[in-house]
């Protein structure tokens, strides 16, 4: 097992860990493996000239995070891993990142570090607009809609999942033959919602409320539950393990999707 005993197999208990050590001196250099900043107004993702981390180094983003440590577990599942990885911290590191990689506003602008510098109010609250998509949208429609109530979030998703509306979608999620391709994919998705959704009439200092909130509602936060659905699938996928899809699988995407 990959996971340590105290969590009895529940990963969600531990997908938080990457940002509780990134500012750690041992983990500083994960930092910037959490995002993707790309040009101002590109609105697209081009692996080349965006993957790479303040001083230029190659691969130091969230897309190159998921290859990497991918790779390195690839190579465990096979027997042949480098003793070099410790790949309980793979396991951790991977699974946060496919979080972070379909949060549209981790793949943003450079010069406004994917909303992070744009600070404004959403309804009576101070925030800024990363945190608006990190966090807001999602906690803001669990009170609405669902009275708080996770188990209650999760069986909606889960039954989209599984006979729903987006259960014909399976085999594109599953359609991952190259690594690379796939992740370039992940991202250009983000960068695009971010971009058609998140920016576009946002101005710093104003309150979001109700218009801005219900404009996107009926993509952004179903694109959210997709994207949970979507991101336990392409992390089976990444995997190539048979993991069993149980409540607590259910739980750490929520978790993920509300905390990263």
């Amino acid at each position: 097992m990959l996971l340590p005993d105290y969590v009895n197999g529940d990963l969600s208990a531990l997908c938080v860990w990457p940002d509780q050590v990134r500012h750690w001196h041992k983990y500083r250099w994960t930092s910037p493996l959490h995002f993707i900043d790309t040009p101002d107004n590109a609105c697209n993702f081009d692996y080349e000239r965006d993957c790479h981390d303040q001083h230029g180094v190659e691969d130091m983003c969230v897309a190159g995070a998921i290859q990497n440590f991918t790779t390195q577990l690839s190579h465990y599942r096979h027997g042949s891993s480098d003793r070099r990885h410790n790949m309980t911290e793979a396991l951790l590191f991977l699974s946060h990142f496919m979080g972070d990689i379909h949060q549209p506003m981790h793949v943003g602008f450079t010069s406004d570090e994917g909303g992070n510098t744009i600070n404004l109010r959403w309804f009576r609250h101070k925030s800024n607009l990363h945190h608006v998509w990190d966090r807001e949208i999602i906690l803001t429609a669990a009170a609405d809609y669902y009275g708080k109530e996770v188990d209650l979030l999760e069986q909606d998703i889960e039954s989209n999942f599984t006979d729903g509306i987006w259960s014909d979608d399976l085999d594109s999620w599953r359609d991952c033959s190259d690594l690379h391709t796939c992740v370039t994919k992940y991202a250009a998705e983000s960068i695009n919602i971010a971009c058609k959704w998140g920016y576009k009439g946002v101005e710093a200092g104003e309150t979001l409320s109700d218009d801005y909130f219900n404009s996107r509602l009926p993509l952004t936060w179903m694109k959210l539950m997709l994207r949970c659905e979507e991101y336990n699938m392409r992390l089976m996928m990444k995997m190539k393990w048979k993991m069993k899809m149980r409540k607590m699988e259910w739980k750490m995407m929520v978790q993920i999707m509300m905390v990263v």
